[in-house]
């Protein structure tokens, strides 16, 4: 570079232009800051269970130990066998046919194999149903391989279900796959059984393939039931995601697996093309993968905690109680996962704009929030939280978004 002159700055490339993580965007950047000046900030914006106190049960921490001689070398590119096998067991379990160790590929959480199964499948101008709202991973994923996310609508008034008729009308010569949420992130929706055959029918019928992304399918309140897709599906290629970070509140061991059921003689160079980019990365977490047999096969110690007296069941109640007694918020009572995707009534807060709200709660109330716009939607009233907090400190976070909105009210009416 010549003397004194200034270096050019490095432009970011196109494909990302459209890529956005609120979740960890610039207002967990600012709570951050304001953390590290003094600040007590609840953070709402995570679905992270050890942040508030859940442990991963106490019998894969041991199966984690008493394999970690096993542990210090590279594994299979698809992950160790006795995981793998677990996986086949559980997707048996659900009624689903014809997957072997071969068909399970391990990785680092899921998000890390919804990156590579996007990237095995896609080329510029290919085309993805995803769900609006949706986790926004799935969108920028898809940007990445220079394909276009389509958002099809759930909208709060079908209980954030999708509409299978709606949905078929945004089908394409160009269109690839369909990425189904269920339960969903951020509306804790569980989609009720004849929907979801009836997406598994549209899709086997047109020949995409289907991704469904279960990773809160024990994560259940009111007595709502799931539906594997994968046990539906059979003439069409199903990728089903699961993992430990949830269920089994074990986010940092970063293990998530995929499982391919359905018609698969079509998709061998696919299914090959996964298997390369498995490779590239070598493996995944290999201490990590030592606990999923012992998760699988074990007391599922998720549904004590989402019963109506176990800590997410009086968790999740506490916030619908806060909503309910607010004079300007109200909410489709998640039946799934650990979110709420709240609204504010628009009619008592005139030009209420979630990022301009989320950022006001941070600043004056220390309360972090994820604003409900970057969940890839084109509405700008809603909001997620998590559910994960105790329950007073629930009821700490709506008497002080409650004293937010009042201030916004009066306010608006002194205009």
């Amino acid at each position: 570079m010549p003397d004194g002159q200034a270096p050019t700055s490095i432009p970011v490339p196109r494909h990302l232009h459209s890529v956005r993580y609120e979740i960890r965007g610039p207002l967990a950047a600012r709570a951050l800051e304001m953390e590290r000046q003094g600040a007590e900030v609840i953070k709402l914006n995570i679905g992270n269970p050890a942040a508030f106190g859940f442990r991963t049960p106490e019998s894969m921490r041991l199966a984690i130990a008493e394999h970690l001689g096993e542990a210090e070398g590279y594994v299979h590119q698809k992950g160790i066998l006795p995981a793998r096998e677990a996986v086949v067991a559980e997707t048996q379990s659900r009624g689903v046919r014809g997957v072997t160790v071969d068909d399970v590929v391990l990785g680092n959480g899921v998000s890390e194999l919804i990156l590579m199964c996007l990237e095995a499948l896609l080329e510029p101008g290919d085309e993805v149903l995803v769900p609006s709202p949706d986790y926004p991973l799935w969108t920028a994923a898809v940007a990445l391989t220079g394909a276009r996310a389509v958002h099809y609508p759930c909208r709060s008034a079908n209980g954030f279900c999708p509409d299978p008729q709606e949905l078929e009308r945004l089908i394409t010569p160009r269109t690839k796959a369909l990425v189904l949420i269920n339960p969903n992130n951020p509306t804790g929706a569980v989609y009720p059984a004849a929907i979801v055959e009836a997406l598994v029918r549209l899709v086997e019928t047109r020949g995409l393939v289907l991704f469904s992304d279960e990773i809160y399918d024990r994560i259940l309140y009111d007595c709502a039931q799931h539906t594997s897709v994968a046990a539906l599906c059979h003439d069409t290629l199903c990728a089903t995601f699961g993992g430990l970070s949830k269920v089994y509140r074990a986010c940092g061991y970063r293990v998530g697996w995929v499982s391919f059921s359905g018609r698969k003689s079509h998709a061998k160079e696919y299914l090959q093309a996964v298997d390369l980019l498995a490779s590239l990365r070598l493996c995944s977490n290999v201490p990590g993968q030592w606990a999923v047999q012992t998760a699988l096969r074990g007391h599922q110690t998720i549904y004590d905690l989402t019963a109506p007296t176990g800590r997410l069941g009086r968790q999740r109640a506490a916030a619908l109680e806060g909503i309910a007694r607010s004079k300007y918020l109200d909410v489709v009572a998640p039946t799934g996962a650990i979110y709420g995707f709240v609204r504010a009534n628009r009619e008592l807060l005139p030009g209420f704009d979630d990022e301009t709200f989320a950022m006001a709660l941070l600043e004056e109330q220390k309360v972090l929030v994820v604003p409900g716009s970057g969940f890839n939607v084109d509405y700008k009233d809603h909001f997620r939280i998590t559910l994960l907090p105790d329950e007073g400190t629930m009821r700490e976070v709506f008497t002080r978004i409650e004293a937010l909105l009042d201030t916004w009210s009066t306010a608006a009416v002194a205009k």
